[in-house]
């Protein structure tokens, strides 16, 4: 299976970066890291042992949009929009439910904001942190 950099992702493409966005130590590396070329030529070449043929910068920019569009319709859930839907939502709430805030928006008065809240109320899934 060729895809040059044009070329949009195929479900199965898509299913299988998923399937190694979803193992527990690459989400570790992927949180927080800002310089992750590493990581996502990683990425790339566990992608080649499963059939799909994208560089690492295809997988990074696969992986920065699949995120904001996740957050996007995420965002219109928490506002009351049901309507707003994409394809591999349930499989990215599961990947990115537990993934912390870097930076937590506070009120003017001091007080968390319904993000951190949910966050400080959501079980973790490594209590050895």
């Amino acid at each position: 299976m060729e895809s040059g950099a044009g070329k949009h992702w195929t479900e199965e493409e898509v299913k299988a970066l998923l399937s190694v966005w979803s193992e527990k130590n690459i989400r570790k590396q992927l949180h927080g890291t800002l310089r992750n070329k590493g990581i996502f030529i990683y990425i790339a070449k566990r992608l080649q042992e499963l059939g799909v043929c994208r560089d690492w910068k295809q997988c990074r920019a696969k992986y920065k949009n699949l995120k904001y569009e996740y957050r996007t319709v995420k965002y219109a859930h928490n506002s009351g929009d049901v309507t707003k839907t994409m394809k591999f939502f349930h499989d990215l709430d599961a990947i990115l439910r537990y993934e912390p805030v870097t930076q937590l928006a506070a009120e003017e008065n001091g007080r968390c904001s319904a993000t951190e809240r949910q966050l400080n109320t959501s079980p973790t899934t490594d209590s050895t942190q």
